[in-house]
């Protein structure tokens, strides 16, 4: 496999996990977050949550961009609902793993709050919660506890993606 996505509500670590398995996997990584319409990234930044409708063309793009880039790849891409997943998976003519960077809403709810300078605010993470559906059996991809120390994380992000890379 060279294609992975990096899934979980807003602030779960999908750009510093991205970045990281850049360097130790030396594969490509791309924030999904670069790949929204200018208006997705309006709406959220006045804490209105985005549509399926809104998020189509932002996953199509994410798929298109997995068909373009050559060599392993790792996107940062929320893929909340199975159908946002699907989707992904029909754009791309080989097999995406999913990676869900997961962690309890509290943990997640501090951690938002914390963030300073990013565009979605604290008060869409229910929104996130409400729409996310856990990876199913029929799905390529393994959940990571991110409530766990950073180090281990990466340990876990980099294992699987070692364990599945062709």
């Amino acid at each position: 496999m060279r294609c992975y996505v990096l899934m979980g509500v807003s602030g779960c670590g999908k750009s510093s996990v991205g970045t990281a398995l850049s360097v130790t996997c030396d594969m490509t990584f791309i924030d999904g977050d670069d790949l929204h319409p200018k208006r997705n990234i309006a709406k959220m930044a006045r804490g209105v949550a985005l549509s399926d409708a809104d998020r189509a063309p932002w996953l199509a793009r994410v798929g298109q961009t997995f068909v373009e880039t050559p060599g392993p790849v790792v996107i940062g891409c929320s893929a909340l609902k199975k159908t946002y997943r699907d989707q992904i998976r029909r754009a791309v003519p080989e097999p995406v793993h999913f990676l869900h960077l997961d962690a309890p809403r509290e943990v997640m709810m501090t951690r938002v709050a914390r963030r300073a300078g990013h565009f979605m605010p604290v008060s869409l993470l229910d929104s996130q919660y409400a729409a996310l559906e856990p990876l199913e059996r029929d799905e390529w991809g393994r959940e990571i506890d991110i409530a766990r120390p950073y180090s281990d994380v990466i340990a876990q992000s980099e294992a699987c993606v070692r364990e599945t890379m062709i």
